[in-house]
Order: structure tokens, then sequence, then C-alpha cells
């Protein structure tokens, strides 16, 4: 969702917004989320990662919520209603006249369902062959927020690429930390993650390089764009990001991490706030 919002954002900046088509965006956002969640708690539970060594929460298929038909069951339904939102979504930016858009973005739209499914569903699901990391960046990053920027522009301008690039790393950052977390219990179920790729204490200063990587560059498109002191507020949403990296960096458990996957999800989807409200004129 803060992908969404950095590009609606952009959008506006370049003198071009539609409601209509941020709010479809929005809810073809949270479809491809509820599609994901569902896809992840049936992957993982039936190749038993989600065991009792697990630190985070419990999920429906590891406490007996839910039956695995009974998510294989939500996670069709889920499917559908993301084709119908992004059908939706196309008709009202592209109109039927623009066939090839209409087209290159109905097959970004599989592409993404087909990402929120097989990140932990089928015999080769990416996210346990260490590729959970690349994948984010380019779906939560890149094509989210490029991707909605020029649904509404209809072009694409090579500054957004430093928010795209931002938003792709701090999502990252928390996919990273929940990877940190999990390190264990994923070695033991035989789920390939970086972390477990590379180890615990190099996770954390991959960790490190991904959230100062990601101020760099946000930083750098504040600089470029930036016409008034108030486009700079956005920065803010840092200060608990590396207040987080010292938690981080003394950290000797993982259980105790489990607190600090929202602060860093709150704080991106904080950063895209400060950015609307700061661009939009509100501040």
């Amino acid at each position: 969702m803060s992908g969404i919002l950095v590009g609606a954002t952009l959008a506006s900046y370049f003198g071009h917004s539609s409601p209509l088509i941020f709010w479809l965006a929005i809810l073809t956002t949270i479809g491809f989320q509820i599609t994901s969640n569902f896809a992840n708690d049936y992957g993982d539970g039936v190749k038993g990662t989600d065991n009792e060594n697990r630190i985070g929460p419990k999920r429906a298929l590891q406490s007996g919520l839910l039956t695995q038909g009974s998510l294989k069951k939500g996670i069709l339904i889920s499917i559908i209603i993301d084709l119908l939102l992004i059908l939706a979504l196309l008709y009202f930016s592209f109109g039927m006249k623009e066939i090839v858009w209409v087209l290159l973005f109905l097959l970004l739209g599989v592409l993404s369902i087909w990402a929120a499914v097989r990140y932990t569903v089928g015999k080769n699901a990416y996210g346990y062959q260490g590729l959970g990391d690349v994948f984010v960046f380019l779906f939560f990053g890149l094509l989210s927020v490029i991707g909605s920027m020029f649904l509404f522009v209809k072009t694409i301008f090579w500054i957004s690429f430093l928010p795209a690039i931002t938003v792709g790393l701090l999502s990252v950052g928390v996919l990273n930390l929940n990877n940190l977390r999990d390190h264990a219990s994923d070695e033991d179920s035989g789920k390939i993650t970086m972390i477990v790729k590379i180890g615990f204490k190099k996770g954390k200063f991959y960790h490190f390089t991904i959230l100062i990587l990601a101020f760099i560059s946000w930083s750098a498109f504040i600089l470029v764009t930036a016409t008034e002191w108030k486009h700079g507020i956005s920065l803010l949403a840092f200060v608990p990001i590396f207040i987080h990296m010292v938690t981080v960096w003394y950290n000797k458990s993982p259980a105790m991490l489990d607190p600090e996957l929202k602060k860093v999800a709150l704080s991106t989807f904080a950063l895209a706030l400060l950015f609307y409200f700061s661009y939009y004129n509100f501040l």
C-alpha cells in the first residue's frame, strides 16, 4: 500500500490525479496482500515450516483454525477478486482504446498474483530458494511505485525510481527482519532464505545495508525535487528506523525481533503518508 501511495503522490507531483484510479489501486494491492497471506499460510503449513519451534504468531493452518481445503478455497476466491479488481483498474486507467497497455498491465497483474502465491506454494517456491528479497523489491518497490504512477501519467520519469527503490528496500527490510527472527526454524525445515544462506550475524549487516541505502535513495529524491522546507518532512520517518537499527544491533535473541517488524512496516507507511501530505500541500 505504501508503494501505491507514493506512486499516486508522484503522479500528482507531475500534474495527474484520479481518486477512482487511486482507490482501485489500493483495493487491488490489498487483494494481493490477502492472497499472499492465504498462500503463505498454506504453503508454509503443508511444508511443515510452521512448526512448534516457529517464533512468530500462530497461523491459521498451524493452529488448526482452518483446514488445507478451506485455505485453498480462500486462495482461489481471493485470486478471482484480484482479477476483477485488476480489470476494473485497467478499464478506468486506459479504457479500451489503449489495448497494448491494458494487455501489458494485465500480464503484470497476473504475475503479481503468481508472485503472491508462489512465494511458499509449490515444489519450487522461490521463497525457499533465497529469492524472496528479489521478488519483494521488484513487486513491492519498482512495480508498485512506478506501475501505479504510470496508471495516472502514462509515462515514466527517471526520478521516480529513487522513491521506488526506497519503498522496495524498506519492504525487503521487513521481510529480512522476519527471516532474522525465524532463521533457526527455517533452516531446520529446509526453507532457504537469505539469512539461512549468510547467517544471523551477517544478516544484521545485510539488514543495515538495506535500510541505509533506502535512506540515501530517499534523501537523494528529496534533494532533487524539494522546493520548500516542508518537502523534507518525510525524512522524519527514518528516525524510528535508525532507532530500530540500534535495537537490532544489540539483539541476541531472535524472539525479541518480533515487535520490530511493526516498527519498520509502520515507518514505511508513515514515510508514504508524510510524502503525500507534504507534497499535496496539506502541511
